[in-house]
């Protein structure tokens, strides 16, 4: 089988979108994830707002090659609405995005399930599918919801999207992941971590956004996922891993070939 990388917006989060398509290029990956909205409290981000930004990710990406695999976030909260993302699907396609990372924020599962459906249904006319990742934090907490959630809305567009620190922080299970239909899985979002965690909200998330590891550098079964996660012919994984402290001292694309090094260091043990 054949898998292609892709760099993930929070691995190399403190360049701008330009300089990360560089250093995707730089470092052998074939695909970069970039964040057009804000996830939480952020200010909102240049390659959205302004125009010079996004023209000379644009440019980077023609120079290089390199193809976006996702954007980022769409929330699925109580006061959402399609209609209002519009603009940042326009923006996404003219970047030649595939897949978009969606979290469900909404504790109404109905309403939640109504969004994401409408959601797809926009998002489709960009051909871009909706990947709807389950966080442990969130309304989606799991795999069992994020599927009641897919398959109610109805949507040939409509995806999951497997993180494995997400997975192992989840009330999901491998033998629940390997039933999964493989056409719902467009690309997988791979890092490390240790077994034992901070259980509360606030220690998920930072983790999650700061404090990740290399594969291979914890002690998640990473390859036992891998292996159960249900698979098409081509399959793009993601590495996503913010390393927040450290990269204060290792600069981004250090980083970035670092954890691609690692990444295909631990799948060349299922050859």
């Amino acid at each position: 089988m054949r898998y292609r990388f892709s760099l993930a917006y929070l691995t190399v989060m403190e360049v701008e979108p330009p300089e990360a398509v560089q250093i995707a290029a730089d470092t052998g990956y074939q695909h970069v994830g970039l964040r057009l909205w804000p996830a939480g409290t952020e200010a909102p981000f240049a390659i959205f707002t302004d125009q010079k930004v996004y023209q000379a990710t644009q440019q980077a990406l023609a120079e290089t090659g390199i193809t976006v695999a996702d954007i980022e976030i769409i929330r699925l909260n109580a006061q959402f609405q399609a209609s209002n993302t519009q603009a940042f699907l326009e923006c996404g396609a003219g970047l030649g995005a595939k897949h978009i990372l969606v979290a469900g924020d909404d504790p109404d599962l109905t309403r939640c399930t109504d969004n994401f459906a409408a959601f797809c249904e926009l998002a489709a006319q960009y051909q871009m599918t909706a990947d709807l990742e389950f966080m442990p934090w969130t309304q989606v907490p799991n795999l069992k919801t994020a599927l009641q959630v897919i398959h109610q809305a109805q949507q040939t567009n409509a995806g999951l999207l497997i993180d494995a620190l997400h997975f192992a922080r989840s009330a999901s299970t491998l033998a629940e992941l390997a039933t999964v239909d493989p056409a719902l899985i467009h690309y997988l979002q791979f890092c490390d971590a240790p077994l034992h965690y901070e259980h509360s909200t606030e220690g998920l998330i930072h983790t999650a956004r700061a404090e990740r590891l290399m594969p291979g550098d914890g002690e998640l079964d990473l390859l036992s996922l891998f292996t159960a996660v249900p698979k098409g012919e081509d399959l793009v994984v993601s590495l996503e891993i913010p390393q927040k402290e450290r990269s204060n001292t290792v600069p981004a694309q250090q980083r970035a070939a670092e954890a691609l090094q690692k990444m295909q260091s631990l799948l060349k043990q299922l050859e």
